[in-house]
């Protein structure tokens, strides 16, 4: 049973439990067993003792059942006549009380007897390994894709061709947190942080005059616990006084359409884990050793001491040097751009990298020959300007890899181009509208103009699906929220409650939520939790890879679980006025690898 069925199960039983009125005390005896009724069990032909009990506060004494199934009472019980519509959409759903024969002496009783029935449904509703059918592999769709209209496929080549290892993050910020105490003169005492690589979070907002690094929702809302300067978190109520009394920041403030807001800056990429890190490493260290800092220039120094490290090549040779340690995964990629070829598609390669690099790293995933699989092959290019300025050239690299100097007419087979600009490229190529796929792993940079201005279909590489699946489909995981969204409904419906005793019972139910909150968050990080969800809205992250993505993957390899004519249906996910019915969201949710099994062996 998916999460999805057993929410909608366990918020259609709520919501007809609801909806009566409190009931009558007629006895002292509160949690007294009901008596028990055999229903069939329909669809694995065996029977089920299921809890029944008369609501007797409910003067048409309707029996009521703790199972969904429909069951024939046993002689001498009254059958339950049916209702009109519980929930707007719902036919034939017969109200629900607590499964308590004798109804509470007191509010206080009452709401502890919800509390207690709600929390048995859920263990009841979730059996264990109910979220097993979830799977890394899997391509999901923000928009209808269908891949017979494809024809062109085109990459990215850091962390889209070429997924890199976790060793690469921590090169790169040793390297940077070298370059700070070297170049720009920074105390010695930083050498004593070590690379953390479990702090940051990609899709994280950095408010660069307040040194605050933090989660931000689709809503521009900060979420509360999330906020840290240097390593140390920073209390709610002192974040509400940086902001004015509120968690919202303004738009103007925010990030820009780039994330590069004058005041706030977002990473959206891989690389800038290691960033962020030294980020809180550095205002960690001057704020315990109590040295006053100018908080504007810390971070431009440390965004240049990170640049230094691309710009100065000191990534790619450490790559060149060790291709086995920090590309683990290369035959994954071979397998996919054979495998679309051999299907008549065509490819190519817009990357910001330089061609000595690409060269070397495509070798050893696909072979000497690799440059034979693409159309066409762009290095350099300087994404995103390569989509938005019209005025750059491109420029042909012979076979040394020096630059030549003739125009160029045409985008030919075979050669190697550098710089360019996209409104050169399609009217060289042709290759417009959604018969184009281009992929990559960052939103802005790869993807966004693409999307908005051109018409292309996109596909976002998104390596953190694959922790993430891993926790979503843990039992742990599942009943945890579960339960944390039986608890929040129940607030919601019983906080009309207003007496002493009552709004005890429901601040205690608050601080329960607020803990379950919390540990759910921590599953997936301890400081930041998942990057698609805040406590319950999606990420800023997550609503701009909605925006900017048809459909979004863990890798490229994901491709080999489905055939090149299939379509992507993005699910109908219910709004908030809309009742969660359809069958597809109730049990097929999960179920979107054809081939998983016979591709396998790819990985």
């Amino acid at each position: 049973m998916s999460l999805r069925r057993v929410g909608t199960a366990l918020t259609r039983t709520l919501w007809t439990r609801e909806n009566k009125s409190t009931p009558v005390a007629t006895s002292s005896k509160v949690n007294g067993l009901c008596t028990t009724c055999k229903g069939a069990q329909q669809g694995r032909g065996t029977t089920k003792e299921q809890s029944c009990s008369s609501d007797t506060g409910r003067p048409n004494g309707d029996v009521l059942c703790s199972s969904e199934q429909p069951h024939r009472c046993a002689a001498g019980e009254k059958k339950r006549s049916k209702e009109p519509a519980g929930a707007p959409g719902v036919t034939g759903v017969r109200r629900r009380s607590y499964t308590s024969t004798a109804a509470p002496v007191d509010q206080r009783s009452y709401l502890w007897t919800r509390y207690n029935d709600t929390k048995r449904l859920v263990h009841d509703l979730i059996p264990p390994g109910s979220c097993n059918l979830l799977n890394s592999s899997t391509i999901y769709a923000n928009n209808e894709v269908n891949l017979a209209e494809v024809d062109i496929y085109g990459f990215d080549y850091d962390y889209t061709l070429a997924l890199y290892s976790n060793a690469l993050n921590s090169m790169i910020y040793n390297t940077a947190r070298s370059f700070l105490i070297e170049h720009f003169k920074y105390p010695e005492g930083i050498c004593k942080y070590d690379y953390l690589p479990n702090f940051a979070v990609r899709g994280l907002h950095y408010d660069i005059q307040k040194s605050l690094l933090m989660k931000i929702d689709a809503f521009h809302y900060i979420q509360p616990g999330t906020v840290y300067r240097g390593l140390s978190p920073v209390p709610d109520e002192e974040v509400l006084q940086l902001y004015g009394g509120t968690f919202h920041v303004p738009l103007r403030q925010d990030s820009g359409f780039y994330g590069k807001g004058p005041k706030v800056k977002q990473f959206m990429d891989i690389f800038s884990i290691p960033e962020m890190t030294l980020l809180a490493v550095a205002n960690d260290f001057f704020i315990t050793n109590d040295i006053e800092y100018d908080p504007l220039h810390l971070f431009k120094d440390v965004s240049e001491a990170i640049g230094m490290v691309h710009l100065k090549g000191y990534m790619y040779k450490w790559i060149m040097q060790d291709l086995d340690k920090f590309i683990p995964r290369g035959e994954e990629t071979d397998a996919v751009l054979h495998r679309l070829v051999s299907n008549g598609k065509k490819l190519f390669l817009i990357t910001n990298s330089p061609f000595s690099f690409v060269d070397k790293g495509m070798t050893h995933m696909v072979g000497k020959n690799w440059r034979d699989f693409f159309d066409v092959i762009i290095v350099q290019a300087g994404k995103p300007h390569f989509f938005t300025d019209c005025i750059k050239p491109f420029r042909r690299l012979d076979s040394n890899g020096d630059l030549r100097w003739e125009k160029i007419k045409s985008l030919d087979k075979g050669h190697i181009y550098k710089q360019g600009n996209l409104f050169d490229f399609l009217r060289l190529t042709g290759w417009r509208g959604s018969k184009v796929l281009y992929f990559g792993d960052h939103l802005y940079s790869d993807l966004a103009d693409l999307m908005l201005q051109h018409g292309w279909r996109t596909g976002a590489i998104v390596p953190e699906l694959e922790q993430e699946t891993r926790v979503v489909s843990t039992d742990r995981y599942s009943l945890k929220l579960t339960w944390l969204q039986a608890l929040t409904g129940l607030i919601e419906r019983l906080q009309t409650h207003r007496d002493p005793d009552s709004t005890k019972i429901l601040q205690e139910w608050q601080k329960e939520r607020e803990e379950l909150r919390v540990m759910t968050k921590n599953l997936f990080n301890p400081h930041f939790g998942s990057i698609f969800r805040t406590c319950h809205n999606p990420t800023y992250f997550s609503r701009r890879l909605c925006r900017f993505s048809d459909i979004y993957m863990a890798s490229l390899s994901c491709l080999l679980n489905y055939d090149l004519t299939y379509t992507f249906y993005p699910r109908r996910t219910p709004l908030q006025h809309e009742a969660p019915l359809w069958m597809d969201q109730l049990c097929t949710g999960c179920m979107k690898t054809p081939f998983l099994e016979e591709m396998s062996h790819i990985r």
